[in-house]
Parts: structure tokens; C-alpha cells; sequence
């Protein structure tokens, strides 16, 4: 038996500028977005201070529409996906270049539009509830009428 490979990554961090859409030439949605990530490390003399750590995402289809329509620079989200490393040649043929990159699977919008909404960084600064100004898609559930007979005693968990 062949051993598993896991390639998932999450992160939450604050967009550092608007978000890019393009399409594809078969016009597929792409959306670039840049992500900072802040983490706290002691210092040489012992103080602890933050890093910044950014990081590229891809978000394609509809939800990268989505991502260009109501993300801006500095709402925070939180992104869960894949790592991608790619390699190329420089255009002024100077070597290869590489790098890794997040193609996200789900992005939720945390805050809100207003930038009211917090990050939750951990410094006590009151209860943290995330929030969407994006309706929800419940294409999902629009099966079943309401008390088309199932019950609570139905549910599998």
C-alpha cells in the first residue's frame, strides 16, 4: 500500500491590497490575492515581537468573483486550500525562478465590508464572531418542501 500525501493549508490573515481578477482565454475567473499572516517570535534580548508573513493565493471560478466583488485591502479572511510550487525561466534570462503559492478551495470573508469587523489577533480585544456581507448559496438545500417527513430522527448523527 502506497503512502498518503496531504497537501492541505489554512491560514487567516488581512488582504495587503485589493484583489486582481483576470479570466482565462476560455473565460474562467481567476483572482490573485495577497495575504498577511502575522506570527510572534522572541527577539535576541527575549521580547517577543511579530513577523509578517505574506502569502499568494489563487482563487478561481465564481468564488473568485465573489473574492473581487466584495474584498478589498485590509478585511481580514480566513483561506483554506493547497500549496503550489511552480518554477519558470526569467524573462531576462537571468535563471529559473520558483514559487509556492496557496490555491485556495474556500476563502470566508471574516469583519466586515465597513472594516468594523476584527481580525482576532489574540489580544483580548473582546469576543471575535465572524461575519459574511456575502449571502450564503443554499442552492444546496432546496430539495425537500418543508415537513416533507423528515424528522430530527432521520438525521445520521
Amino acid at each position: 500500500m502506497a503512502a498518503s500525501n496531504v497537501n492541505v493549508v489554512v491560514i487567516t490573515g488581512n488582504l495587503t491590497r485589493d484583489p486582481e481578477l483576470r479570466h482565462t482565454g476560455g473565460g474562467t475567473a481567476v483572482c490573485d490575492l495577497r495575504v498577511a499572516v502575522n506570527s510572534r517570535r522572541k527577539d535576541q534580548s527575549g521580547n517577543w515581537v511579530d513577523k509578517a508573513n505574506y502569502f499568494d493565493v489563487t482563487v478561481w471560478g465564481a468564488q473568485g468573483e465573489n473574492c473581487a466583488n466584495y474584498l478589498a485591502k485590509g478585511r481580514p479572511v480566513a483561506v483554506e486550500g493547497r500549496l503550489d510550487w511552480s518554477e519558470w525561466e526569467a524573462k531576462d534570462g537571468s535563471g529559473k525562478r520558483q514559487a509556492v503559492r496557496i490555491v485556495a478551495n474556500t476563502v470566508q470573508f471574516l469583519g466586515s465590508r465597513d472594516g468594523a469587523g476584527g481580525g482576532g489577533n489574540g489580544n483580548g480585544g473582546g469576543g471575535f464572531s465572524p461575519q459574511s456581507d456575502v449571502p450564503a448559496d443554499t442552492s444546496d438545500f432546496g430539495g425537500a418542501p418543508a415537513g416533507a417527513g423528515a424528522s430530527e430522527d432521520d438525521i445520521p448523527f
